[in-house]
């Protein structure tokens, strides 16, 4: 393997942070471009680190100087006008670009599963998605204008033991804990793709420095496709209570609590369930072996060890109260 030196930009989120541990693990150079904030996911030693708000176009160019690298990972853009940024900054530069776009913008709900990276990209609900459609529009020009080397890798829902993934995330685990209903959108049957961000890095590293795949759009997700009330359910299971599920439909949901209306109405309200296919051709070695249930005895470790990480909201805890009397009122 030839040693590849690697700038992360972000580099200790939920997603990111295992893919720099991974690279660094695989000996590669690796310099991460973040605010340094994140406590929970430290970097690895060998990290070069460099602060800048990637927001501040001025600041990361004086931070980055005149350093050479043969990819850069974007982990941090979300608009098309940061993706141009970044093309007119590294064009010329660079081996490779590798854009963090989202599984979240494919085409909702889709018309056939499993999803394939050629399955359209369309989702009216989301405008999270709509941009990362549009960054992705720019980036593909950039390839077919000028050759700028970009590989576009959709994740799906990627997690690591801090991030619970049901709606109320700390709310729901108290909520278990005191005996009270969990709010459950729709029946709960919906199968649902979730993905450990340590799986997630096998397939996202092994892209990296590879000219073969300039061009080309992936999505990395594991084939563990729980349902929702499985997803619940084992969560209680590790925090060692019983989930007393309630099922309530996603737009009363949303209209209750419009904070859930983009993620839940545009996406996890759809079942989702990917054929990796493409990414396992080139990266054999991708086979995610974390099944959520172990993924949630790590959360709730970690929940019950950093009481002040993302605590519950009594808000939201009202708002599921809510939700639970009027199903309760309708029936």
């Amino acid at each position: 393997m030839t040693t590849k030196r690697i700038l992360f930009i972000g580099g200790s989120g939920i997603i990111s942070s295992a893919s720099v541990a991974r690279s660094v693990a695989l000996g590669h150079e690796v310099t991460v471009l973040n605010r340094g904030l994140s406590e929970v996911r430290p970097l690895p030693d060998e990290v070069e680190q460099l602060h800048a708000d990637v927001r501040d176009a001025d600041a990361v160019t004086e931070v980055l100087g005149s350093r050479e690298f043969d990819v850069v990972a974007q982990f941090t853009a979300f608009t098309p006008e940061q993706v141009q940024l970044d093309i007119d900054r590294f064009a010329g530069s660079i081996g490779q670009y590798v854009f963090i776009s989202s599984a979240s913008a494919y085409q909702k709900p889709p018309s056939r599963l499993p999803v394939v990276e050629s399955t359209p990209l369309r989702n009216p609900f989301s405008q999270y998605a709509r941009d990362k459609t549009a960054c992705e529009d720019v980036l593909v020009s950039a390839y077919r204008e000028g050759a700028f080397p970009a590989t576009i890798v959709r994740p799906s829902h990627t997690y690591d033991r801090t991030l619970i993934p049901t709606l109320g995330r700390r709310t729901d685990l108290e909520r278990m804990r005191a005996g009270k209903p969990v709010v459950v959108h729709g029946d709960g049957t919906t199968p649902w793709t979730i993905t450990h961000t340590e799986d997630f890095a096998v397939g996202f590293v092994g892209l990296l420095g590879r000219r073969d795949v300039l061009g080309e759009a992936f999505h990395i997700t594991g084939q563990h496709a729980p349902s929702w009330n499985d997803i619940t359910t084992w969560i209680a299971d590790a925090a060692g209570v019983e989930a007393n599920i309630v099922h309530v439909p996603s737009d009363l949901i949303a209209e209750i609590h419009p904070g859930f209306g983009a993620s839940l109405l545009g996406d996890k309200a759809f079942p989702m369930v990917f054929d990796n296919t493409k990414i396992r051709s080139l990266v054999p070695e991708f086979h995610p072996t974390i099944p959520f249930w172990d993924g949630a005895a790590q959360m709730v470790e970690f929940h019950d060890a950093n009481p002040r990480w993302q605590p519950a909201e009594p808000e939201l805890d009202a708002a599921f109260d809510r939700m639970v009397a009027a199903v309760s009122h309708r029936s």
